[in-house]
């Protein structure tokens, strides 16, 4: 998954139908509200909250409905409770898969997840079968042709960055997971608006997937994971072709 084909995704995502963008806001919406319960409704002293209004933002989702969101979760009367999920399998061809869920019924998302592996050929295992094969670290994109990387490069460190790839107009900047809110706030302040910040599962190394029946049962399994409303991310090792190059 390099970070042309995770803005290849991002950008398909952003400019989807009404349906897929609807998706994206339940997602994003379960966020705010476990970083509200977490942290406060009010994004000035709660980072998290902040990453995440920037990341609804990004998305194009309206103002009304991000504000709604916050005061709903931040109401006397919400009872919603969510608890963060990491699954591990292996895709068709052994491709490593790491999903994060976040759900209010374990038994439900375990389950629809054991699913989705069966039907498209792969096998959901058990925690650490496949998370060796990654490294875990903060993401940053910032979405910019314009930028000057003499510059960025100086900032990135500057701010607490470890590393940065700018590529296509999309700046990817790598922290440690722990300081991404930080380094991604720090950035802000300096100019920069970004599109998201959250703590991710790099692959070390990417395999292909040469047969054209097991290359399609994959992506129908990456399909039916990113249309689960429990699923936040799914991260994998496929050196998966570009849209560009599928056409």
């Amino acid at each position: 998954m390099s970070g042309h084909s995770k803005w290849n995704n991002i950008k398909r995502k952003k400019e989807g139908n009404d349906a897929v963008r609807g998706k994206i806001f339940t997602k994003i919406g379960r966020e705010m509200t476990v970083a509200v319960h977490e942290g406060g409704p009010d994004p000035v002293n709660n980072s998290k909250l902040a990453a995440l209004v920037q990341k609804a933002k990004a998305n194009n989702i309206p103002n009304d409905n991000i504000d709604r969101t916050i005061k709903k979760a931040a109401g006397l009367g919400s009872k919603e409770t969510f608890e963060t999920i990491i699954y591990e399998g292996y895709g068709p061809c052994g491709i490593a898969v790491i999903i994060e869920a976040l759900t209010d019924n374990r038994n439900r998302t375990a389950g629809d997840i054991r699913h989705y592996f069966d039907k498209w050929g792969g096998n959901l295992g058990t925690n650490g079968c496949v998370s060796f094969m990654f490294d875990r670290k903060g993401v940053i994109l910032i979405e910019d042709e314009n930028l000057d990387e003499d510059k960025l490069m100086e900032d990135v460190m500057e701010a607490g960055g470890e590393d940065y790839k700018y590529e296509d107009g999309i700046a990817e900047i790598y922290t440690d997971p722990n300081d991404v809110i930080g380094v991604a706030s720090a950035l802000q302040k300096m100019g920069y608006t970004y599109s998201s910040a959250e703590p991710e599962y790099i692959p070390q190394t990417l395999n292909a997937i040469d047969d054209e029946h097991q290359a399609s049962k994959m992506a129908r399994l990456l399909e039916y994971l990113d249309d689960d409303d429990d699923v936040l991310n799914v991260w994998h090792n496929w050196d998966q072709p570009d849209e560009e190059e599928e056409e």
